[in-house]
């Protein structure tokens, strides 16, 4: 039985609708991911799971049990929150037994969670310190530690990263799918940042004003997003979009794509398609795209070429973006990191069009 179900939910303030239709659901202890940009209600989502906010329509329930008209502490959640919200008076220990005091816990069970969840999160050597006299990492693991000696139905994590540096953003990463192993609690996860979002999750729900766009394995998201939003917002630098069109070439199915002049490019279409002479948006990913090598990349099935002139190389240590411009679009294409070309030079990639997309570019939804 799902751990989790969110049915035909919406939420309004006054007039203005954040939340239309959502419907999803996990499964017990699977990590779930609501990923999009600010303001899509990613947060307000989750501040009605957590009962901080109301539902104008629509049921929640959790762990099999509808709880619309629950109190929060009454709903068998703990939340992680982004600002840690720690008492800066209290120390470690006392942050984290603070609710089961409240509870009136006894002592014994306090101490045996504190010191189960303190060897777990790694800060039993930190038990007698302030905030303040800890890191931003650390915080986070002692905010942790508080929502997991709940030992609750559901967690829910509200950006928890997006207050650290970048490299500590991945230790902790890291650590939170570490401790999701462990636990197996079933978790909800907030985030606008896409990685986190594919790296943590066993399925990413992705939000557009107020609408769920998609909601699937994080692959599935990368490789075949429902419509022009989810393939634009998954992935850094974001899949190139190109207007072409559906031809036939000597009796195989191709898209045409404008090239310099009054020229054109075709590609081939390993996925066979109806309506010949149809617009449409190709949608190719920056790694697709390649210098053609000894293996023949382009007469491999399924590949093709194109010629473009460079604008921009971007050298990263790991790889090298280039900027590229072909019949008056630019592109963005992955290559190897010892690949150096000169701006203004014309390029040749290969392109493998098994991993192509196409949409529709009045609906944006994905055709193939």
């Amino acid at each position: 039985m799902p751990s989790l179900v969110i049915r035909d939910l919406y939420k309004r303030f006054g007039n203005v609708e954040v939340l239309r239709n959502i419907n999803l659901e996990a499964e017990a202890g699977e990590f779930i991911a609501l990923v999009g940009p600010s303001g899509c209600g990613k947060s307000t989502l989750l501040a009605i799971l957590a009962g901080l906010e109301t539902v104008s329509s629509g049921q929640i329930e959790i762990g099999g049990r509808v709880v619309n008209d629950v109190a929060p502490k009454d709903r068998d959640i703990a939340m992680v929150f982004q600002s840690y919200a720690l008492y800066p008076t209290m120390s470690v220990r006392e942050n984290i037994t603070f609710g089961m005091e409240s509870r009136h816990v006894p002592k014994a069970e306090q101490d045996a969670a504190v010191a189960r969840v303190s060897s777990l999160l790694q800060i039993d050597k930190l038990l007698a310190r302030r905030p303040a006299q800890l890191s931003g990492g650390q915080r986070q693991r002692v905010a942790m530690g508080r929502a997991l000696v709940r030992d609750p139905a559901l967690f829910l994590f509200d950006e928890p990263l997006s207050n650290l540096d970048a490299k500590l953003r991945v230790e902790m990463r890291t650590e939170i799918k570490k401790l999701h192993q462990r636990v197996a609690k079933t978790t909800v996860y907030v985030t606008h940042d896409q990685v986190e979002a594919m790296t943590l999750a066993a399925r990413v729900a992705v939000l557009h004003q107020g609408v769920l766009q998609q909601y699937a394995r994080p692959r599935e998201v990368y490789d075949r997003p429902a419509n022009l939003f989810v393939a634009g917002f998954m992935g850094s630098p974001s899949m190139n979009f190109m207007p072409a069109a559906l031809v036939d070439d000597g009796g195989r199915p191709a898209i045409a794509l404008e090239a310099a002049g009054n020229g054109r490019t075709l590609l081939p279409l390993p996925r066979g398609i109806a309506a010949r002479g149809t617009k449409v948006l190709l949608g190719i990913r920056p790694e697709h795209l390649s210098r053609p090598n000894g293996d023949g990349h382009g007469a491999r099935p399924g590949w093709g070429t194109i010629d473009a002139q460079v604008e921009v190389v971007e050298p990263t240590g790991a790889e090298t973006m280039v900027v590229l411009r072909a019949g008056g679009r630019e592109f963005t294409a992955r290559l190897e990191p010892d690949d150096s070309p000169v701006v203004g030079e014309t390029l040749r990639l290969a392109v493998d069009m098994n991993k192509a997309c196409l949409f529709d570019p009045e609906s944006e939804r994905l055709l193939q």
